[in-house]
């Protein structure tokens, strides 16, 4: 087994232990999932977001991304309006209440993964931090793991 096999199982459980320990206490805290709320974070940040732009963002295929948001919609969080200039596609803009309901959230999220985290010294997480940075740049450059 090579050097990096145990890493990246390491990467992998650690990560859905994660994200399955904030996305429980953000349903039960808030109503809303890990997923819901990283696709609201990314329609909010992102100015003019598509569906297409959350692809690229969370490399998953455009299927369930435009599932995800019709889901979105549905709940009133979020709504597609036309694009300006692409009659084929629309902006995602989040609604008032989806507004409220990230803002709400976001403490909840900061919150949990601090308390799961809080046993790691800061130097180390740092490190961890910018390894991953530095991993992840490396895949997106060469588009490694897109969907397609």
């Amino acid at each position: 087994m090579s050097h990096v096999t145990p890493v990246f199982v390491d990467l992998v459980r650690t990560e859905t232990r994660l994200y399955n320990a904030v996305s429980a206490r953000l349903r039960d805290e808030q109503g809303l999932g890990l997923g819901q709320f990283e696709f609201l974070e990314i329609i909010d940040r992102v100015p003019g977001c598509r569906v297409l732009d959350i692809v690229g963002e969370l490399a998953i295929t455009v299927g369930a991304v435009s599932k995800a948001v019709d889901r979105l919609v549905a709940a009133g969080w979020c709504v597609r309006a036309a694009h300006p200039r692409d009659r084929r596609s629309s902006v995602l803009r989040l609604t008032s209440e989806g507004e409220e309901r990230l803002a709400a959230s976001r403490p909840v999220v900061e919150d949990a993964l601090a308390s799961l985290t809080a046993g790691i010294p800061p130097r180390d997480l740092d490190r961890v931090a910018a390894t991953l940075a530095a991993l992840r740049a490396n895949l997106e450059a060469g588009s490694h793991g897109s969907p397609g």
